[in-house]
């Protein structure tokens, strides 16, 4: 009897527990509703009508929108936003990943000074700050200028105006994105545990590429999508640094819409972006478990 009322006022106190932590979730849970789902569902319905005549939608369902994503011109669209998008994720990480593990080797307080020196780009305007590059890059910019008074080339290059500069801006602008998660995952890691593989005879660059490398694949992983997702679906850069020669997704979606005035296929090439999103979450998440899966085994 005694058990039986102990397990009553345990469950009625979870039930109560579970009560308030949802009272706290209902503003995050409405904003997120109301800002995200619904105009996804309002964009999700905008693919199946009819572009009018004039722009706008007519209210007629059709397939056509679908249908149409997959020629052949807009696929290779695709296959080129992904590639710059991966070209600037894997210099991201390259430049990232070193970046964030020597942060992690400084006493605590320059650990900090350095984290706001990482972020403090971001306290500018995204504009200005890609309009900054055009200065550099352009023929009579810095660049050019500095090479050519080394004596490093004869006459101007042209940096502008082409997908390895596109590459670059997007690499500057998303850069902080991918230092940040990993050194968060980094800095978490036990010390200890690297000490131990040490001691067990595994030289450092044995202990960094199985104890380091493998629990810091998460915040790797986190700072790929950061870094991923705006480049891909980013219009500015490429029509600043690419001059409008380098159309990528984002350029499309923003043509379609603000152009073309075709709302029912530029939904159709948005909503892709938010499946592209949805499978990269998945896939993380799978990684995710199976990294704390092998750690707390």
């Amino acid at each position: 009897m005694a058990q039986a009322l102990v397990k009553t006022e345990r469950d009625a106190n979870q039930r109560r527990a579970l009560i308030s932590r949802s009272i706290f979730l209902i503003p995050g849970l409405a904003y997120i509703t109301i800002f995200m789902l619904v105009p996804l569902g309002f964009i999700f319905f905008y693919t199946f009508l009819t572009r009018g005549t004039y722009g706008g939608v007519e209210y007629i369902f059709t397939l056509e929108n679908y249908t149409r994503a997959l020629d052949s011109l807009y696929v290779g669209i695709l296959m080129e936003s992904i590639m710059i998008a991966a070209a600037a994720t894997l210099l991201a990480f390259l430049i990232g990943f070193p970046t964030a593990y020597a942060i992690t080797k400084l006493p605590s307080n320059w650990q900090n000074v350095f984290l706001l020196l990482i972020v403090l780009p971001f306290w500018t305007n995204f504009l200005i700050r890609t309009y900054a590059w055009i200065v550099l890059l352009n023929t009579q910019g810095f660049l050019n200028k500095g090479l050519i008074n080394t004596g490093l080339i004869n006459q101007p290059l042209e940096f502008l105006y082409k997908p390895g500069a596109v590459i670059l801006g997007l690499l500057y602008a998303f850069l902080p994105l991918m230092i940040l998660p990993i050194y968060s995952a980094l800095v978490r890691i036990d010390p200890a545990m690297k000490e131990a593989a040490i001691n067990l005879g595994a030289s450092p660059s044995q202990a960094f590429r199985q104890i380091t490398l493998p629990l810091a694949l998460p915040g790797v992983l986190v700072g790929a999508i950061f870094v991923f997702v705006p480049s891909i679906g980013n219009f500015i850069v490429p029509e600043l640094l690419g001059g409008g020669k380098t159309v990528m997704v984002g350029n499309l979606i923003r043509d379609q819409f603000l152009k073309a005035r075709d709302w029912p296929f530029g939904s159709v090439l948005a909503i892709s972006m938010v499946v592209m999103l949805l499978i990269l979450f998945f896939l993380q998440a799978r990684v995710n478990k199976a990294v704390l899966g092998e750690k707390s085994g």
